[in-house]
């Protein structure tokens, strides 16, 4: 652009009234002495403050800064006259009503008229969004915290007593027994009590790694894995008269945390047994189907459901129970959930009340 048409375009802007533009802005625009009084404030300024102009110009600046930063505010200032422009600089002010308000500054200085020319937006709400999700956080890792250690005690408390009854059973003279029937109750108890030991052993050593579980990732037969969860509950399946059907081919694999895969499969199955309905024997379906990206399993029973809709909230909070069976303590799903969610995947629930329930998971391969 030429200089004449520069100086054209100049002319031009005095064509154009400035007063609407700084009158009807919703943000808060402000001109500033080095003495630190306001010399002429937009309505938005006294709109958020609750002070008349009056008051704003009668007063230092620093008596409207909130008493927590008036002193980091001041020291930002003298930088600020001495030549340095800013963006974004946060800091509260406490209106008339004595409620706080977070700003955020775009600060100019002029130093040929001795002045600031400044523009702040409003963020209070910003800011109070980003403290309810900070204790959030905070929440979540304290509850966190609180379920690895008592994971971590449970397990390891629980290793002393299910030892000794191992040791019951090799001091069993298995010769002297002649009921069959009573043999093969022995022989079940003792696999399941092993497959426990072995499953306490692995969470005790999981909490011993300073890093995060998550990123202890093996590839898995899902169909192996399925059976072995099977196998380590054949008692409590047995005695209920569950049956158990599943579709899985022996060549799909994931990549997963063994015993959080373990724990996941474990917890849905245990759950349709635990829930099935008192006039028919519990149905387990167990699914996989694989597609280039993913694979998704799927666990469908035939017992007593609840309405998935109505609380579709809270399906996989904490301590949510949606029976009042002597067993519900509102974890299992909790886990599944961030099991599953912590390493990419998702899961999903349909359930109807006296028909049944199917999760759905999503597993990244």
């Amino acid at each position: 652009m030429s200089k004449a048409e520069t100086a054209k375009a100049e002319d031009s802007l005095t064509d154009y009234p400035l007063e609407p533009f700084f009158n009807d802005s919703h943000d808060l625009f402000c001109i500033a002495g080095f003495d630190g009084f306001f010399r002429k404030v937009n309505p938005a300024v006294s709109r958020v403050l609750g002070f008349s102009e009056e008051e704003l110009y009668s007063r230092s600046i620093k008596s409207f800064i909130h008493p927590l930063d008036q002193e980091h505010t001041w020291k930002y200032r003298k930088r600020l006259i001495s030549g340095l422009g800013f963006k974004k600089y946060e800091n509260r002010y406490l209106t008339k009503s004595g409620e706080t308000v977070w700003l955020s500054w775009t600060s100019i200085p002029v130093d040929q008229y001795g002045v600031v020319y400044a523009v702040a937006k409003d963020i209070t709400q910003a800011k109070q969004r980003e403290e309810e999700r900070n204790e959030l956080i905070t929440n979540l890792t304290q509850i966190n915290k609180e379920l690895k250690n008592i994971t971590y005690t449970t397990s390891h408390d629980l290793r002393t007593p299910v030892s000794n009854l191992m040791s019951v059973f090799s001091l069993l003279d298995l010769s002297k027994i002649q009921d069959e029937e009573t043999l093969e109750f022995i022989n079940i108890l003792k696999s399941a009590t092993d497959q426990l030991r072995n499953t306490l052993n692995d969470y005790v050593d999981i909490l011993n790694k300073k890093n995060s579980v998550y990123s202890e990732i093996s590839i898995n037969s899902l169909s192996e894995t399925v059976e072995e969860v099977i196998n380590s509950v054949n008692a409590l399946i047995k005695e209920t008269n569950t049956v158990i059907k599943t579709d899985i081919s022996t060549d799909i694999s994931i990549p997963f945390n063994r015993g959080n895969l373990k724990s996941v499969i474990l917890n849905l199955l245990t759950n349709s047994i635990k829930y099935a309905h008192p006039e028919r024997n519990a149905v387990i379906t167990i699914k996989a189907v694989e597609e280039s990206n993913k694979v998704t399993l799927t666990f469908s029973d035939n017992g007593i459901g609840f309405d998935s809709e109505a609380n579709a909230d809270r399906i996989f909070e904490l301590n949510q129970k949606f029976h009042d069976h002597e067993d519900s303590k509102g974890v299992g799903l909790y886990l599944v959930h961030n099991h599953v969610t912590n390493m990419g995947g998702k899961i999903s629930v349909n359930s109807t009340i006296n028909k049944g329930t199917t999760f759905t998971i999503t597993f990244k391969k």
